[in-house]
């Protein structure tokens, strides 16, 4: 059993399109050797190794080199691994990740095993994102996703017993909240992340495909009409107008005691403990609300898929990897370990002893993406998107600005 850490420089990323990653080193008789990419800070590595054993336990013919990779430089290694011949045999990769990869025509097509994958269960947030031109490319991992933490001294002094469950009665309590030197909510204004949600409740959509390409679509009625939500939720508080959630953080924003609400993934708590003490055990949770009781609203899913290169010298030992990994065994473990919300919908019982991560598993079940294009990541450099939040927020005509960025979003994509 190996688990080494291994730096993403793009002077190592140009190596290994001439060089060995580590599966053609097989020792004559032995098991074969496994070299699986798993991405800094995405497990623990007691989890890698318990997993490790397991898997070697019951797979005495196999042995697993895991390589750990730094998230700076991983596009370029990733790339020039696909178009190695001897490259890892599973790749660890982001969620929206999947689609750049396989434009390069270098990750195996997995759809043939998605039935005995449980695949109709999965997270359509994980699935969704891998399944390229309806065929299979990544194999959902985990999941994570925002919620809304709360001050649950500020809810009990508004009246409020107990959270908002539809979008509608969220507005009004947090006009209650919005009193004094409190503010209702916290929420920036190029909180892109969370607007797409909304966009997704109105049934519109970031972009969607236009013939053989992509368009811009934050022009349409529902697109404005989600934005709509976020400038009046947004108005209930100080947020920012021209900036996101990092600047300033707003963990510390929330840490000074007197905001009610921020959007944030559940792992921000402890930040939000860490900086002030004093707000342990004062911090609730519950999913982003949705347009009816009983349906939460549509969240951006953050998180990983597996893909199998297609110059994996090991193309079955690649997939028992991945089919361990994505089991019901290993799912409830990383889950529990991680706080993360499990690659299917039927395993959400295994956080529910979690209130910040069961918060989050029920609004992953409605959970999306960013648009498949292999050019999507561009348009998140240039990020028209946040332009077009602070225009609205400030005052600019809604539907000549949402007309503008999907013309600049339209353009990337077509580039």
């Amino acid at each position: 059993m190996k688990i080494r850490f291994i730096a993403g420089s793009a002077a190592l990323a140009a190596t290994l399109a001439v060089t060995a990653c580590g599966s053609s080193s097989d020792s004559a008789g032995g098991p074969e050797k496994l070299t699986v990419w798993i991405m800094k800070d995405s497990v623990t590595e007691d989890f890698l190794t318990r997993f490790t054993e397991d898997f070697e336990r019951r797979h005495q013919d196999l042995s697993l080199d895991i390589q750990i990779q730094e998230w700076d430089g991983i596009g370029e290694k990733v790339t020039a691994a696909l178009a190695s011949t001897d490259a890892p045999d599973v790749i660890e990769v982001g969620n929206t990740q999947v689609a750049q990869y396989a434009a390069s025509g270098g990750v195996r097509d997995l759809t043939d095993r998605t039935e005995e994958l449980s695949g109709a269960d999965w997270l359509p947030g994980l699935a969704e994102p891998g399944k390229i031109d309806g065929k299979q490319y990544g194999i959902p991992w985990y999941a994570a996703n925002r919620v809304v933490l709360y001050h649950k001294g500020h809810f009990a002094k508004a009246g409020i017993a107990s959270p908002p469950a539809t979008q509608d009665a969220w507005i009004e309590d947090t006009a209650k909240l919005n009193r004094g030197d409190v503010q209702g909510i916290y929420l920036p204004g190029q909180n892109w992340y969370t607007l797409a949600g909304f966009i997704w409740d109105e049934g519109g959509d970031l972009a969607a495909r236009s013939g053989d390409g992509w368009k811009g679509t934050l022009d349409t009625r529902e697109a404005i009409a989600g934005m709509d939500f976020y400038r009046r939720l947004q108005a209930l508080g100080k947020g920012p107008k021209d900036s996101d959630e990092a600047k300033p953080p707003q963990a510390e924003v929330f840490a000074q005691g007197d905001v009610a609400q921020i959007i944030s993934v559940p792992g921000g708590a402890k930040l939000i403990e860490e900086t002030n003490p004093a707000l342990k055990g004062k911090i609730g949770f519950f999913p982003v609300p949705g347009k009816a009781v009983g349906t939460p609203g549509a969240v951006l899913t953050g998180g990983s898929d597996l893909i199998v290169p297609e110059a994996s010298a090991h193309q079955d030992g690649a997939y028992e990897v991945i089919k361990a990994l994505a089991g019901d065994t290993w799912q409830t473990d990383m889950a529990r370990t991680m706080s993360y919300v499990p690659n299917r919908t039927s395993l959400a019982g295994a956080v529910q002893d979690s209130e910040g991560t069961a918060a989050m598993a029920a609004g992953a079940a409605r959970g999306r993406a960013t648009p498949n294009s292999p050019q999507w990541a561009a348009v998140e450099a240039t990020n028209p998107i946040k332009q077009y939040m602070t225009a609205v927020l400030t005052g600019a005509d809604p539907t000549k600005a949402a007309r503008e960025a999907s013309g600049s979003i339209t353009r990337t994509l077509g580039s």
